[in-house]
């Protein structure tokens, strides 16, 4: 099975997160545990010049990543004043990758995620979602396209 969703179009599950080594200052007095997350990888063919020459509908060219939507989900924050924050590292053993790092505070432990290293488009005209509300943290981003000329 490719994994692609009839119901989401060119979306998959995107369901694999890193083990980060952290001890938090907390832990004795809360239980420290991963947040629930649902995710989702968006893909789709980049109709370049060179794929229209090489390409068609019937024999279309391999998929590409064009985004990412994370879903998680902080139910039991401590305190819920606070927002989760995400920050993006260089991913040491894979300079194509950059590691996404997603923190809430007590009980919950920080999530990491490997995407791809290539710009984002923040715009929200390309559903650029970064938002806390009702427990549920949002960061949905589509990559930048970028238009080739001579």
């Amino acid at each position: 099975s490719s994994g692609i969703n009839a119901e989401y179009g060119d979306e998959e599950l995107f369901n694999c997160d890193i083990q980060l080594d952290t001890t938090y200052s907390w832990a004795d007095k809360y239980k420290p545990r991963k947040p629930r997350f649902y995710n989702r990888v968006h893909t789709g063919y980049e109709w370049n010049k060179y794929n229209q020459t090489h390409y068609d509908q019937d024999n279309p060219p391999p998929k590409i990543v064009q985004g990412y939507k994370f879903n998680i989900f902080y139910q039991d924050l401590i305190d819920p004043t606070s927002t989760p924050t995400y920050k993006l590292k260089k991913c040491p053993e894979d300079k194509d990758f950059k590691i996404l790092t997603i923190s809430a505070g007590p009980p919950y432990e920080d999530i990491a995620f490997k995407v791809l290293n290539r710009e984002w488009e923040y715009s929200n005209r390309y559903s650029f979602k970064s938002q806390y509300s009702q427990g549920i943290f949002q960061l949905w981003f589509q990559f930048k396209r970028y238009r080739y000329r001579r």
